[in-house]
């Protein structure tokens, strides 16, 4: 378990200094980071699906960058598919659900539509961690950080590992 503190630790102020240094477009630095944050959530068992579906809603860049760096991808006994959708109500079952900002308007409807059935829901603009996302990006002092919300995570049928947990902002 020190040895994943050890990573994500080094993982996420490698991703914040990448992000504000433009060493890294900010779309890949949010697939990055999304894409890592699957790795320390635990999923309810009862999932029998040969898919591990994350869905972006409404930013192209994030979704190519995951489809070309995970989609098909193993995960377990699973494979990952990356769907893309434009708006609240195209959004079908998904383990992950990222919602950009610029489809923040969305954020009701689509954790509305995913409440209870195991999706983390990640978002991007501030205040949408204390109204029920699990995960929001946010920026502190020019670094990527993000809030993790333990009631929404519960909420969700999710469970989080302490080392996530210990790196988060914690709502």
């Amino acid at each position: 378990m020190k040895t994943a503190k050890v990573v994500l630790a080094g993982l996420v102020m490698m991703v914040s200094s990448a992000a504000f240094s433009q060493e890294r477009p900010m779309h890949e630095v949010y697939s990055m980071m999304v894409f890592n944050f699957v790795k320390y959530v635990q999923w309810p068992a009862t999932d029998n699906s040969k898919e591990f579906v994350i869905g972006v809603v409404g930013n192209t860049d994030i979704y190519n960058t995951l489809n070309a760096w995970y989609g098909g991808k193993a995960k377990g006994t699973k494979t990952y598919v990356i769907k893309k959708f434009n708006n609240a109500a195209e959004v079908t079952d998904c383990q992950v659900v990222f919602i950009d900002k610029s489809k923040s308007n969305e954020f009701e409807a689509v954790n509305n539509k995913v409440k209870g059935k195991g999706t983390l829901v990640v978002t991007d603009r501030s205040g949408l961690g204390s109204k029920g996302s699990c995960i929001n990006f946010k920026t502190v002092d020019e670094k990527l950080r993000f809030e993790l919300n333990q009631q929404a995570i519960e909420a969700s049928n999710l469970k989080v590992a302490g080392a996530l947990t210990s790196m988060a902002i914690l709502i």
